[in-house]
């Protein structure tokens, strides 16, 4: 243990003061992210509850969400279409579909065709214009999402943007309705805020789509 965390053989005095930088390391993290996650929701308070009402009264219409992204962000992805998928007991299941999530087809389309187009070949064949397309990034520069977001849009699919930073690539596009941007640098502060949004994103859509049911649509 002592090879690997030699500062636990170092002394009760330099053990206390190594324990207390990571208390205070770890306060500063977490107010951090606080603080982030409310700018973030302050800034894009009206967009979120735009972004929301359309995707309800897509579901509404028989639309589905196909959500997709890279690494940690597909992780995210998925956990956001599951959310959707599967939301609880009581609670109503909406159709998602998590694009990174069948490895036979994103390794057949990376094999034969090539990882640019592992999302849009999908978005081309399962996109309807009632659908929604869901694509997260921490740099907004991942070149599949891109050409995702452009084939939905082609689709006439809604197209909802989840970045970091300045939002890269993203920022560009004409393709997505709406981008949300976390403005930070590091990755992992991204995507802690990421989850807070698009869980915002996922519960505001589940309310208007409950008061649009209860006006008799859908």
């Amino acid at each position: 243990m002592t090879s690997l965390y030699p500062f636990l053989d170092a002394g009760p005095n330099r053990t206390q003061a190594v324990f207390a930088e990571v208390r205070r390391s770890t306060v500063d993290k977490v107010r951090e992210v606080a603080e982030l996650r409310a700018k973030v929701l302050q800034n894009y308070r009206e967009q979120l509850v735009e972004c929301s009402r359309l995707m309800a009264e897509r579901f509404a219409a028989g639309g589905r969400l196909l959500t997709f992204g890279n690494g940690g962000s597909s992780t995210d992805a998925q956990e956001l279409a599951s959310l959707f998928l599967n939301p609880g007991p009581g609670q109503r299941a909406l159709p998602s579909i998590g694009l990174a999530s069948d490895m036979a087809v994103v390794t057949a389309l990376t094999n034969d065709v090539g990882f640019d187009v592992v999302f849009a070949r999908q978005i081309a064949a399962f996109g309807r214009p009632v659908d929604i397309a869901v694509g997260m990034s921490t740099s907004g520069n991942s070149s599949n999402l891109l050409r995702a977001f452009e084939q939905a849009a082609q689709n006439g699919m809604l197209t909802v943007g989840i970045a970091g930073d300045r939002g890269g690539k993203m920022a560009e596009l004409n393709s997505i309705d709406y981008l949300f941007v976390v403005p930070s640098s590091s990755v992992h502060r991204i995507q802690e805020a990421q989850t807070t949004l698009y869980h915002a994103l996922w519960e505001m859509t589940v309310l208007a789509l409950e008061r649009t049911s209860g006006n008799g649509v859908g």
